[in-house]
C-alpha cells in the first residue's frame, strides 16, 4: 500500500509539472484527495508559516519592482558587463547571481539575457558560454538569498521540527550557503570559458551568416538599459529594500535584539519567521508611501505573479507529501533511518530528484526536508546539502532556461537532439556538485 500511495504522489508531481507551478499545486489536491478518501490517510498540515513568510517577501519584492528599483539594479549590472566585455563569461553569472541574491527570485534576471547575448556577439564570444552559466547561476543564488522562498522555507522547517531556530538560524545557513553557492558558480564559469567552438570555427554558425537576413537578425539590434533614466524614487526603493534585508540579517545574528515571550514556561525570542514577515511588510510599506508607488500595479508585476505561483505549488505539494509521510513515519523510519544516518548523501540525491519533479527548490525542500529530519538526519546535514535542492535544470523546461535559449539569436544556446544534451546540463551539474562539496566541508569544519 505504501508503494501504491507513493506512486500516486509521483504521478501527481509528473502530471502537475506539465502545467507549471499552478498546475502542480492544483493537481496535488487530487493526490491529497486520493490519499485521504481512497487510502484513508489523515490529511497532514499545509506549511502555513512558510507560505505567509513567502507572501510577505514577495509583496516587498513586487513593490520594489513597481517602484523601479529592479531596473536600477539591472542598469548597474549592465554597466559593469559593458565595461569589461572580454570577461563576459565570468562576469555574467556573478551578475545574475547577485540580482537573485538581492531580490530572492531568479525571475528578475530575464532582462539581462538579451544584454549578455548582445555583448558576447559584439565581442565575438560564443553566447552559449556566458548565457547558459548565467541562467544556472541565477537559480543557484536562491539558496544564498536571505529573502528567497527556499531559504525562508529551510529556516522555518528546521525551527519548527527541532525548536532550535537560534542554533540554526538564518545567519548560520547563509554563512554556509553563500560561499558554497559562489564557489559552485565560479567553477561552472571557469569551465564555461572554453566550452563549444569559437564562433569563427563553428561551421553551423558561419553557415547562418551567409544569409543576409539571418546575419541582420543575429547582429542587427542592440538590447540595452544604459540610456534609460529613472526617477529618484526608484533609487530610494532600492536602498529601502537593502535596509530591510540588512535588518533581517542583523536580527537573525543577534537574537537578543528581538523581543522575548514566555512560551511553555520558557522565555523565547521572537521567531525569525515572524521577524522576516514584519520587516518585509515594513519595507514594502515604506516604499509604497515614500516612493509614490501605484498600489494597484503591484499585483500586475512579474515578481508578484511568479511568487504567488510559488506559494500555490508549495501549498499543494507540501500538504500532499506531509499526509503521506506522517501516516507512514514509523514504517519509513524502520526501513530508511539506518541508511540515511550512515549515508546522508542519499538525502541529497532524493532532494535533487524531487526538485526536478516539482521544478521548485522551496517545494522540494518542504516535501523532503521534514522527512529527513523525521528519519534522524542532523539539521546541519540539511544545510550541507542545501544546494542539491536545485535540480530542475536536468531537463530544459524551466522558464529561465527557455528564455535564455530564446534570447540567444546565434542559436548556440540550445536543446540537443537527445533533449538531455542541452546547454545547461554540464554547468548545472558542475555548479551544484561543487556547491554541495563546499557546503559539506564548511559545515563539517565550522559546525
Amino acid at each position: 500500500m505504501i508503494t501504491i500511495e507513493f506512486v500516486v504522489i509521483i504521478l501527481c508531481l509528473l502530471v502537475g509539472t506539465r502545467f507549471g507551478g499552478m498546475g502542480l499545486g492544483l493537481i496535488s489536491g487530487i493526490g491529497l484527495f486520493i490519499l485521504s478518501f481512497v487510502f484513508g490517510l489523515q490529511p497532514g498540515k499545509p506549511p502555513v508559516d512558510v507560505m505567509l513568510t513567502i507572501l510577505a517577501v514577495i509583496g516587498c519584492a513586487a513593490t520594489l519592482q513597481t517602484a523601479g528599483g529592479l531596473n536600477v539594479m539591472m542598469q548597474f549590472a549592465e554597466r559593469l558587463l559593458r565595461r569589461h566585455p572580454q570577461h563576459i563569461t565570468l562576469l555574467a553569472p556573478f551578475t545574475t547571481w547577485m540580482l537573485t541574491f538581492l531580490c530572492g527570485t531568479g525571475h528578475v534576471v530575464y532582462t539581462m539575457f538579451p544584454i549578455i547575448a548582445d555583448i558576447a556577439l559584439k565581442k565575438g564570444i560564443r553566447p552559449e558560454r556566458p548565457m547558459a552559466v548565467a541562467s544556472i547561476a541565477s537559480q543557484m543564488a536562491i539558496t544564498a538569498s536571505p529573502v528567497s522562498v527556499a531559504v525562508v522555507s529551510l529556516v522555518s522547517i528546521i525551527a519548527a521540527q527541532h525548536g532550535i531556530g537560534q542554533a540554526w538560524g538564518i545567519l548560520e545557513i547563509l554563512a554556509v550557503s553563500v560561499p558554497a553557492s559562489l564557489f559552485g558558480v565560479a567553477i561552472a564559469a571557469l569551465w564555461s570559458l572554453r566550452r563549444g567552438k569559437d564562433l569563427a570555427d563553428d561551421a553551423e554558425f558561419q553557415e547562418k551568416l551567409k544569409d543576409p537576413k539571418q546575419r541582420e537578425f543575429i547582429y542587427g539590434s542592440t538590447e540595452t538599459l544604459m540610456n534609460q533614466r529613472f526617477p529618484k524614487q526608484a533609487y530610494w526603493s532600492t536602498w529601502i529594500f537593502f535596509a530591510g534585508i540588512a535588518v533581517v540579517v542583523l536580527l537573525g545574528a543577534l537574537p537578543q535584539l528581538r523581543p522575548a515571550f514566555e512560551i511553555k514556561g520558557k522565555m523565547t525570542a521572537l521567531s525569525m519567521n515572524l521577524v522576516i514577515q514584519m520587516m518585509m511588510l515594513i519595507a514594502g510599506a515604506v516604499m509604497l508611501i515614500a516612493c509614490k508607488v501605484n498600489a494597484s500595479a503591484i499585483s500586475n508585476g512579474a515578481v508578484f505573479k511568479a511568487g504567488m505561483v510559488a506559494i500555490f505549488s508549495v501549498f499543494g505539494v507540501a500538504w500532499m507529501s506531509d499526509t503521506f509521510f506522517q501516516a507512514h513515519l514509523d514504517e519509513l523510519k524502520m526501513a530508511l533511518e539506518g541508511v540515511v544516518k550512515s549515508h546522508p548523501w542519499t538525502y541529497a540525491i532524493v532532494l535533487f530528484l524531487v526538485s526536478k519533479l516539482v521544478n521548485s527548490q522551496a517545494a522540494a525542500l518542504t516535501a523532503v526536508a521534514p522527512m529527513g529530519l523525521m528519519l534522524g538526519i542532523e539539521p546541519k546535514m540539511l544545510i550541507a546539502f542545501f544546494p542539491a535542492s536545485y535540480g530542475y535544470f536536468v531537463l530544459p523546461t524551466y522558464p529561465s532556461d527557455l528564455a535564455c535559449i530564446g534570447f540567444d539569436r546565434s542559436g548556440t544556446t540550445r536543446i540537443g537532439k537527445f533533449i538531455i544534451n542541452h546547454s545547461f546540463i554540464l554547468p548545472g551539474l558542475i555548479g551544484v556538485s561543487c556547491a554541495c562539496v563546499a557546503s559539506y566541508l564548511l559545515v563539517q569544519t565550522f559546525f
